[in-house]
């Protein structure tokens, strides 16, 4: 006999309220399942993969070595920046000392040269402006021997002033700008540092290690996991509870997770309590039918006790 659409559904209905009532009668408890958030950990940078610590299944703690990328490209940039930095430095150093001593020497020298002519054109006016009042040279030669003395005598005021600036620093600004060239110099120095640093990866929680997507050889492109890691606080509970029972449910609460192969009872304590349905069955809403709707709980238990739990496991939830 075959049964017409309408019969279908109200028989369904009576089924689903039947069901519904003896999950009622039942001791308050609630199916979920195990899920870990896992950390991806990667280098920002491409490379071939040189050499992997650690293997699936290992435990490791913070600072333990997980991967390392091969460097050469950042090896040769970071000397390159380190000898920006030694010349740049070299450079302020020279600024700072003015000229060398032998280059004050050469200066001196030529001040003694000057001097001397300095005298001898000095005493050459004085014979000149003698004749020139005794008739004895004219006014052309006597114009011309007070500008020689008054030429050799600003070359020796020149050579002095040479010399004064030679034994100075830089100026200011030349000051200025040299040491801004250390500073650039110094940060592309860290950076290329950094780069290196990006190659050889450490640790930096403790954790299991789930999965080493990449074998020694391998190219590994840049951002790619090379490892994957699940942390003990990382694992969580997700189960669904009804709506006549999520009001009663709030952050913090403690609550005991069952599961076939664990030795005890694991404690937890919920984390999130959603606040819109999950799912909601094709069927007509009413205040008969409103216990279908569930919501989304999660609970974390101890680190200590996470290492019991596995992701995809199906457990029993219950009130503590």
């Amino acid at each position: 006999m075959t049964l017409s659409s309408s019969t279908q559904l109200r028989l369904a209905l009576v089924a689903a309220l039947t069901l519904a009532g003896c999950s009622n009668d039942r001791a308050t408890s609630w199916q979920g399942y195990v899920e870990g958030e896992f950390v991806a950990v990667a280098s920002p940078f491409a490379g071939r993969l040189d050499k992997l610590s650690v293997e699936r299944g290992q435990q490791v703690t913070p600072g333990a070595p997980l991967f390392v990328l091969e460097s050469d490209d950042e090896r040769a940039a970071r000397q390159q920046a380190a000898e920006q930095v030694r010349v740049a430095e070299a450079q302020l150093a020279d600024i700072q000392t003015g000229k060398r001593p032998v280059e004050v020497a050469v200066n001196q020298a030529q001040l003694v040269q000057a001097q001397a002519q300095a005298v001898r054109s000095a005493a050459q006016r004085k014979r000149d402006d003698a004749q020139f009042e005794i008739g004895g040279i004219s006014r052309a030669q006597l114009d011309e021997s007070r500008a020689t003395a008054e030429a050799d005598a600003a070359r020796v005021r020149e050579l002095q002033r040479d010399i004064d600036v030679a034994r100075l620093p830089g100026r200011k600004d030349q000051l200025a700008a040299q040491t801004a060239q250390i500073d650039a110099a110094r940060a592309a120095l860290a950076q290329a540092e950094w780069k290196l640093s990006r190659k050889a990866v450490s640790a930096t929680v403790p954790g299991l290690v789930y999965d080493v997507p990449f074998r020694p050889g391998e190219w590994v492109p840049a951002g790619s996991a090379v490892v994957r890691m699940l942390p003990p606080g990382n694992v969580k509970v997700r189960f669904y509870v009804p709506e006549a029972v999520v009001g009663s449910l709030k952050n913090g609460q403690a609550i005991t997770i069952r599961c076939d192969g664990c030795a005890a009872p694991v404690s937890a304590k919920i984390t999130y309590v959603s606040n819109e349905a999950e799912f909601t069955p094709p069927v007509i809403y009413s205040n008969e039918t409103r216990n279908k709707l569930v919501f989304l709980i999660e609970a974390r238990p101890s680190t200590d006790d996470a290492s019991k739990l596995r992701p995809g496991q199906p457990v029993e939830v219950v009130q503590s």
